[in-house]
C-alpha cells in the first residue's frame, strides 16, 4: 500500500501529484553525459538531483539532501519548479524549499506511509526515488546511477563546494545493497524502475536505453 501517495495531495499544497505516471530521475555518474535528455522533455516527469538541474533546468523538481549545496547554490533562485530538501537550514533560509524527513540515517528502506517522509539509503539517488514512488510514479527511470567512479568524478567532477563529501567505495558498496533491498517493496507497489546507464554496477533493476524505455512506456 502506497498510502503517502494516496493523501500526500491533500497534505501539502506543493505535492506531485504522480500517481500512474512515469518519471526520470537524473543522478551524476557520469554515464548522464551521453543520455539524450532533451528527449524527456514534455514526454515525462523529470526529477534532478543537485547539479544535475544544470543538465535539464526545464526539471520538475530538484532535489538536494544537504545543506553545504544549497548554500552554495544560494538557494537555486533561478529555478521554477519545486525544491525538496532534507536539510533544515535550506527551507529555513529558503522559503520555495520545501522539507523532506529522513526518519533514520541508516535507514535502508522505501517508505511510504508518511508523506515526505523517505527512506535514507545513504544517498541522494536512493531518496529521490522514494520521493518519487511516494508521489505515485508507477514507471521510474533512473539515468546517470552509476555506483562507481571510474574517471574519479562526477560528470562534472569532483564535488567542490565547501562542506561538499564524495562518494568512496564504501558508499558504493550501501547504494548497491540498498538498491537491492527494496526491490521486494518497489515489486508490491507495482513500480517497474529501468536503469538506461550501461556502466551502472546496480544490477537488481531491469535495463534498457533511454530511448527504450519511453517506447516501452508509450511515451
Amino acid at each position: 500500500m502506497n498510502r503517502a501517495a494516496d493523501i500526500g495531495p491533500n497534505t501539502f499544497a506543493w505535492w506531485k501529484d504522480w500517481r500512474g505516471q512515469c518519471v526520470a530521475i537524473i543522478a551524476s555518474g557520469p554515464s548522464v553525459k551521453k543520455a539524450r535528455l532533451e528527449l524527456l522533455r514534455n514526454r515525462i516527469h523529470v526529477l534532478a538531483i543537485k547539479e544535475n538541474v544544470n543538465l535539464c533546468p526545464w526539471a520538475d523538481v530538484v532535489y538536494g539532501c544537504d545543506w553545504p549545496w544549497w548554500h552554495h547554490r544560494q538557494g537555486l533562485p533561478e529555478y521554477t519548479g519545486l525544491k525538496l530538501a532534507y536539510a533544515h537550514d535550506a527551507y529555513a533560509r529558503y522559503a520555495d524549499v520545501h522539507q523532506i524527513v529522513i526518519e533514520s540515517a541508516h535507514s535502508n528502506e522505501l517508505l511510504t506511509d508518511v508523506p515526505g517522509s523517505i527512506g535514507a539509503g545513504g544517498n541522494s539517488g536512493f531518496q529521490a526515488l522514494n520521493i518519487a514512488v511516494q508521489f505515485g510514479a508507477t514507471g521510474i527511470m533512473l539515468i546517470g546511477f552509476d555506483a562507481h567512479d571510474r574517471s574519479g568524478a562526477h560528470w562534472y567532477g569532483r564535488n567542490f563546494w565547501h562542506g561538499a563529501n564524495n562518494p568512496d567505495e564504501l558508499n558504493f558498496q550501501r547504494w548497491l545493497e540498498a538498491m537491492q533491498n527494496i526491490m521486494p517493496k518497489l515489486e508490491e507497489l507495482g513500480v517497474d524502475v529501468v536503469n538506461v546507464s550501461e556502466i551502472s554496477r546496480i544490477e537488481c533493476f531491469r535495463r534498457a536505453s533511454l530511448e527504450q524505455a519511453l517506447e516501452q512506456w508509450g511515451l
